[in-house]
């Protein structure tokens, strides 16, 4: 009998350490399923736009960040950093953010663009422009995904989820398995750039005969987009001076020999600052009205070519402040390119878009517009019909939104209408560049890898080595196929600028710190303890009833005997 209470014992005793190992590791494997990460992660991060334009303040005004990672899903962002990707980031998020006084905002950008949906790029885009548009005091930081990160927005995008729980569900996970994810961005006060400098190049293709007309082919080099560091303007304007360095190209070549040089100087301009106001187009302009004896942009200007995005779509629009009178030299270059659009590329679609220019406003929306505010004919090519679309300035503005072929497709176009034009070519039916004078492929592959290779946001194009050897490179271009060349180098006002950069843009590069810290709050401790405290109370129940149940026990063995 004693050896049957003694298996009795074991047998309760076993039972109840099942029950309470249960329950241990049951928690335990429920707080082992937190993101198991460091105590701290360093990374790399990048400051939205700041800046001002004459006296309109653009972009983000903060940059300091102490604040707990949340979901843009959670229903409380008050002092908080809310953690998106693309697909999180619209107007109605963002907006949603700013009404509860978040602390940040820290969009994950991915590492493939051409793997994202393209509804996903286009509301990404759109939201972007809006942003942009407007001042905001909430830190706003974009940096490249990486595996912790998506660990940390997995996370923060589980436990808003778990929200939505019953209420003993959210207690016992927040009693379990917290984890908190402190995002931290150091101190540091933001300071107005005082010595920015806005690179132009110049460079010109004499014409045949004395005193020729000129026409003036341009484009602007720099890029625009959510943060500086991230803007490589593939597209926008990346493709517009690829297109641009292909024409120097192609017609040095006929300027080289007497026999088929036209009758027209060809002057080819690079500006920056096009993404602010064309500021470089207005400060060249300036600088070439001034010097009446040498400028050609006096009294015999045919016109002025503006190429803005033109490395993908079937469409082609020319936007003018003015329609072409007929017999004017700009009317008979639009009918050339009509006829050799109409003649070899009848699936693009061709159009004019006509804007007057509002001096009223404060800013331009095409490039040709400063030239005709100095009375200069001109006109922009671009297969963007709208001014104000998202296409011209965005972080996704990548190789992935490049066509080659279509770029050598507007090559091509622009090139044999420029002919056409200046050889009076108009009865006759025949292509200049074919064979030796052919689009070269290769070549425009490499001038967009060159052009995409690093941001070239007008902050930086002056202070990176990089950056500087951007600018020396298309320099070295223009020296290479044409006459003579100029490099202008203008100033910002300190005193009074019409535009005003701020410094910290690529501060996060180096101060920026992510600290993810895996928290085992007092709570859990309370619940182990409890745990703990619980079994302890079984086995004490269990001893004080023994005599009871082993009452029990021995009348049931009875019972079966009888």
């Amino acid at each position: 009998m004693v050896h049957k209470i003694q298996m009795l014992g074991v047998i309760m005793n076993v039972r109840t350490s099942k029950v309470a190992a249960l329950v241990l590791l049951s928690a335990h494997l429920l707080h082992a399923s937190a993101l198991p990460a460091a105590s701290s992660y360093e990374f790399n991060g990048y400051r939205m736009q700041q800046y001002n334009l004459q006296q309109d303040k653009y972009g983000c005004r903060g940059a300091i960040v102490v604040a707990e990672a949340r979901s843009a899903a959670d229903n409380s962002l008050t002092r908080r950093c809310v953690i998106m990707k693309l697909p999180d980031f619209t107007e109605e998020h963002y907006l949603e953010a700013k009404k509860q006084n978040a602390a940040a905002i820290l969009i994950l950008l991915p590492k493939n663009i051409s793997a994202v949906p393209q509804e996903i790029v286009q509301s990404f885009m759109a939201t972007e422009s809006q942003v942009l548009q407007k001042e905001t005091l909430m830190p706003v930081y974009v940096v490249p995904e990486d595996e912790q990160l998506l660990c940390m927005y997995e996370e923060v995008n589980h436990a808003a989820a778990t929200k939505s729980a019953s209420a003993l569900v959210r207690v016992l996970r927040s009693i379990i398995t917290t984890t908190a994810f402190q995002i931290l961005v150091s101190n540091s006060p933001i300071k107005p750039i005082t010595d920015t400098t806005i690179i132009a190049l110049e460079g010109f293709l004499p014409g045949a005969g004395e005193d020729p007309p000129t026409i003036v082919i341009t484009a602007h080099y720099d890029t625009f987009g959510l943060a500086p560091w991230l803007a490589y303007g593939a597209d926008s304007n990346g493709s517009g001076v690829a297109l641009l360095l292909e024409l120097v190209r192609l017609f040095q070549r006929l300027y080289s020999d007497p026999r088929s040089q036209p009758p027209y100087h060809l002057l080819f301009t690079l500006t920056g600052a096009g993404k602010y106001n064309f500021f470089g187009t207005k400060r060249w302009l300036e600088e070439n009205m001034d010097r009446a004896e040498s400028s050609l942009l006096h009294d015999n200007v045919a016109f002025v070519l503006c190429l803005d995005s033109l490395g993908n779509g079937d469409e082609l629009f020319l936007h003018v402040s003015r329609p072409p009178k007929p017999g004017t030299s700009q009317f008979s270059f639009v009918q050339e390119l009509e006829q050799v659009i109409s003649g070899r590329f009848p699936w693009v679609r061709f159009g004019t878009v006509h804007k007057k220019i509002n001096l009223q406003e404060t800013t331009v929306a095409w490039e040709h517009e400063r030239f005709g505010m100095k009375r200069i004919p001109g006109f922009t090519l671009s297969h963007i019909e709208n001014s104000k679309s998202e296409l011209r300035g965005s972080i996704l503005d990548t190789m992935e939104h490049v066509d080659i072929m279509k770029l050598r497709r507007n090559v091509v176009i622009v090139a044999e209408s420029l002919a056409r034009f200046m050889y009076n070519l108009t009865d006759k039916d025949m292509q200049v560049f074919m064979n030796s004078l052919d689009v070269q492929d290769s070549r425009l592959s490499a001038l967009m890898f060159m052009m995409t290779s690093i941001p070239r946001a007008v902050q930086l194009l002056d202070r990176e080595p990089e950056h500087v050897l951007l600018i020396n490179s298309l320099e070295q271009e223009f020296r290479y196929y044409l006459k003579q060349v100029y490099r202008h180098t203008f100033h910002l006002d300190r005193r009074d600028p019409e535009i005003t950069f701020f410094d910290q843009m690529s501060r996060p590069m180096m101060m920026y710190s992510l600290i993810t810290c895996r928290v085992k709050p007092a709570a859990f401790d309370l619940f182990l303890g409890g745990c703990i405290a619980g079994y302890l109370g079984i086995i004490y129940y269990a001893i004080q009833k023994f005599g009871h149940v082993y009452t029990k026990f021995k009348a049931t063995m009875n019972a079966k005997h009888q």
